[in-house]
């Protein structure tokens, strides 16, 4: 491992770390807190896949139904439906519970309150003015047959109605919401069983001691008040704080006139520009007096852009083998403690967006923009120079923890802190910075394609 000559610190400098140090802690002390006001997304998600298993279910193979849907979907979203407050549920929500309900005392009383929706009034009447017939009636017929109904609410209230699976399922809809439900729920369980045995694989050889050596860490020559002023100053109190106050007005004139998924895309992609533009300038000051005779071959960030083929593969890998550990420490962190809230708010938006172009741009800013930013800040610099002066364990354990912290979420911070630290080991023993940005860019992903395939 290489050392560099150390950059000095002033009295100016070292005053202006101390400030940046309190107000960042100020400032993610209650980011935290708030946190836990913040709803999860995991109700949300919960309930779009019974939805989609409900309307899959037909449509699913015997193996694969008893797997995916169980044996009485309707019952099982009815149940998660009721445990909902009335005043919680959405116009959708309630429309969907109504006519689930068998009976009709109980389907006028969650109909009671008027919708709030136009739309949905005349279903509404319909449900609640109902009067069991066998078979469905001329107006109900021309109600249900709007071809871009939700087609989960025209089968349910369909059926409610009186009408018999063939008046009310569409089997084409059907198919199409099975493969995605196949999709959304066997994809993630072949990489955990993958990622499973290449993680156990990895400690065998590890104990075997048949595992390559790291190779020599290189780290940019700059100190601890350094990166105070870099991920204190630069991250939290600029990036989070200052420029946002003045990109606010900006993006607000930019989405003007846009529809709300394509205005929240766009604010949340300038946002994060806004945020990382600071830290990055900060990075390249720092460096920028470096004498460049002692400038390592690849760079002080040792991105090591070739061979991009093994960075792929190198990623990969260890995004695969970090997903048990993450999913595991989620699973725990539940179990003990329940939900906790605080779900970045950009996972709410993709789900229930249907805006191709609002897509486009949050892959953009999850997929691209995170991970090379958050990987430069936090691997490229902090990791190196936090190992050359508190060794590896703290270097790997610090630099995780700060990213996890960095992500503002009580309820997420375990599992981010996990992920940090297969960052952090994946950088130091690939010695290089791509791959873990192509880990990064896996996992942001791989949980963008779930909640595509769970939304809508």
């Amino acid at each position: 491992m290489t050392t560099p000559p150390l950059g000095r610190t002033t009295p100016v400098k070292g005053f202006l770390a101390v400030l940046s140090l309190l107000l960042a802690v100020t400032v993610w002390v209650v980011g935290l807190l708030d946190s836990l006001g913040r709803p999860s997304v995991a109700p949300a998600l919960s309930l779009q896949q019974q939805e989609m298993a409900l309307l899959a279910g037909s449509a699913l193979p015997d193996p694969l139904r008893s797997l995916l849907v169980g044996t009485d979907p309707a019952a099982t979203l009815r149940d998660a439906l009721r445990e909902i407050p009335l005043d919680r549920l959405d116009d959708r929500q309630r429309l969907l519970l109504a006519s689930l309900e068998g009976d009709s005392d109980k389907r006028r009383l969650v109909l009671a309150p008027p919708l709030g929706s136009p739309d949905l009034q005349p279903l509404q009447r319909a449900l609640v003015d109902d009067t069991q017939s066998a078979q469905l009636s001329v107006s109900e017929r021309e109600l249900l047959a709007d071809p871009k109904a939700d087609p989960l609410l025209r089968e349910l209230s369909c059926l409610a109605l009186g009408g018999t699976t063939v008046d009310c399922r569409q089997q084409a809809i059907a198919r199409a919401v099975a493969r995605r439900l196949v999709l959304a729920e066997l994809l993630p369980l072949l990489a955990l069983v993958l990622g499973a045995g290449l993680l156990l694989r990895h400690l065998w050889l590890l104990w075997r001691g048949g595992l390559n050596p790291w190779p020599a860490l290189t780290a940019p020559p700059l100190t601890l008040v350094d990166m105070v002023l870099l991920v204190a100053g630069g991250f939290v109190v600029l990036g989070e704080v200052l420029l946002p106050l003045v990109v606010s007005p900006v993006t607000a004139a930019l989405s003007r006139g846009l529809a709300p998924p394509l205005s929240q895309a766009v604010s949340v992609l300038f946002g994060y520009a806004a945020l990382a533009l600071p830290p990055l300038l900060i990075i390249r000051q720092q460096l920028k007096g470096v004498d460049p005779a002692t400038r390592p071959e690849g760079g002080w960030l040792q991105w090591r852009l070739r061979p991009a083929g093994t960075s792929l593969i190198q990623g990969g890998r260890a995004w695969l083998m970090v997903m048990p550990p993450v999913v595991f420490t989620g699973w725990l962190m539940g179990r003990l403690l329940g939900d906790q809230g605080g779900s970045n708010p950009l996972l709410e938006l993709v789900l229930r967006s249907q805006d191709p172009l609002a897509l486009i741009l949050l892959a953009t800013t999850a997929i691209v923009l995170a991970p090379l930013f958050e990987e430069t800040v936090f691997r490229g610099v902090l990791l190196p120079v936090l190992v050359r002066y508190l060794g590896r364990g703290w270097g790997v354990f610090l630099s995780g923890l700060v990213f996890a912290v960095a992500h503002l979420s009580i309820g997420e911070l375990p599992p981010l802190l996990v992920l940090g630290l297969g960052l952090a080991l994946l950088r130091l023993s690939s010695g290089r910075l791509l791959p873990c940005v192509v880990m990064h860019a896996f996992w942001n992903g791989a949980t963008f394609l779930n909640l595509i395939l769970l939304g809508g």
